[in-house]
């Protein structure tokens, strides 16, 4: 399975239900909620996964994980970042140490 196509298929759904009515899709309800609300969630998931790797099973830090990708995408559709975006991000930092890398980055 490609699970590239499976994150993006995600990706199209997410797109698809943010108009939805939010009393029948969650992405809506996110969306109606705002900006602030999609990246609390994602810190709360961020943490839960955090959580699961360093005291959970395996099937736990899998869900959590998913969790995570989930609002993580709900998240750069809300600010219009498209996956291919950050896809094209990690193909670009591919190969290249991670040192280099965040050394090459401005100061802020």
């Amino acid at each position: 399975m490609d699970h590239a196509t499976t994150l993006s298929r995600l990706e199209a759904t997410i797109a698809a239900r943010r108009n939805a009515d939010p009393a029948t899709s969650y992405v809506a309800k996110l969306h109606a909620r705002g900006l602030g609300k999609i990246a609390q969630k994602v810190g709360e998931e961020a943490t839960e996964t955090v959580i699961a790797a360093l005291s959970g099973s395996a099937d736990e830090l899998t869900g959590e994980a998913a969790d995570l990708l989930f609002h993580l995408l709900v998240l750069l559709g809300a600010r219009d970042v498209p996956l291919d975006a950050v896809l094209a991000e990690l193909d670009r930092r591919e190969g290249v140490s991670g040192i280099a890398e965040k050394a090459s980055r401005p100061t802020e």
